[in-house]
């Protein structure tokens, strides 16, 4: 029988996180009507802390496919795609713990919504705020115009946190911590472009939805709290840095042209350097400005040195939220 709701839980060296998120999942899925019609596969992205073993040993029913290396979010989560069956596919990250209902509510707004081919939520901090949980794309304009002055100049077309939507709206694109599609737009629209390997995946994904005639929703009142345990950031914030950068630049230059790509490289860059002063007046005082500082230097650095591959997270291996 073909599952309904495959769920797909990408994974690199956060067992823990991993642990917790499957037994929410579960949870989620152990009830009707979703009883008995559900999948879930963890791919372990070349994990060395043990990750696939306490799968294993911890959650024997679930379909483990274990990795030799980090391939990145984009084309970890496609080994995933690959082997997915059902109707409806969930991408859900491991510092994601699931409602009891997420995923029933979530299959609701795709009958509610036939023309949508993805679904995000509204993802939560540990104590409550609203995280950013949509994206408008990327653009040469909006790099120039503060974000601020467009959400408050087209809040419908830039919604935003600080101005909590009521109800579904459709959206350019969300965020893939938790993530569902229609098993449609992966034969219409194809897997995620693995080109990135981490930031910018999911929006460049529902931009090629836009293409093929599919809306992108977001449901603001189905909420998850996304920890942000194993963040990049946290890892190495100027490796992650530069990844944005990266797979910002490879997303202009697909869908926008070599101008707008190059003219986003110039405002950024310029923004680094004008930063730079206060920064270091600031980084005098605090640690965590400091940090910050040079995090930023690195990246003008890379930007100085021609954008080298081997800069980024592919060399410090990057955990999936």
């Amino acid at each position: 029988m073909t599952p309904k709701l495959s769920v797909v839980v990408l994974n690199h060296e956060t067992k823990a996180l991993l642990l917790d998120c499957l037994e929410a999942v579960e949870n989620a899925i152990a009830t009707p009507p979703l009883a008995g019609a559900c999948e879930v596969i963890v791919v372990d992205n070349g994990s060395g802390d043990g990750s696939a073993e306490a799968v294993r040993a911890n959650h024997p029913e679930v379909e483990l496919i274990a990795l030799g290396r980090n391939l990145g979010f984009a084309a970890g989560n496609n080994v995933g795609l690959a082997r997915a069956r059902g109707r409806f596919i969930a991408l859900v990250n491991t510092d994601v713990v699931v409602e009891p209902d997420t995923f029933e509510r979530i299959l609701a707004s795709f009958d509610d919504h036939p023309e949508a081919g993805a679904v995000g939520i509204q993802l939560l901090h540990p104590d409550g705020r609203l995280q950013n949980s949509i994206h408008a794309f990327p653009s040469l304009w909006r790099e120039i115009v503060p974000r601020w002055l467009l959400e408050l100049a087209a809040p419908r077309r830039f919604p935003s946190k600080r101005r909590p939507l009521s109800g579904p709206t459709v959206v350019d694109a969300v965020l893939g911590a938790v993530l569902v599609v229609r098993r449609e737009v992966i034969e219409e629209v194809g897997p995620l472009c693995d080109d990135y390997f981490f930031f910018l995946e999911e929006t460049d994904w529902c931009w090629r939805m836009a293409e093929h005639g599919f809306q992108v929703l977001h449901l603001p009142n189905v909420r998850v709290v996304h920890a942000s345990g194993a963040s990049s950031k946290k890892k190495d914030p100027s490796a992650t840095r530069i990844e944005y950068s990266r797979s910002l630049d490879l997303f202009l230059r697909t869908h926008r042209g070599a101008f707008a790509a190059h003219g986003v490289r110039i405002v950024r860059a310029v923004k680094h350097l004008l930063a730079l002063l206060p920064l270091t007046v600031v980084a005098l005082f605090s640690s965590r400005h400091r940090d910050r500082l040079s995090s930023v230097v690195r990246l003008l650095r890379w930007y100085a040195a021609g954008r080298p591959p081997e800069w980024g997270l592919s060399k410090v291996g990057t955990p999936t939220s």
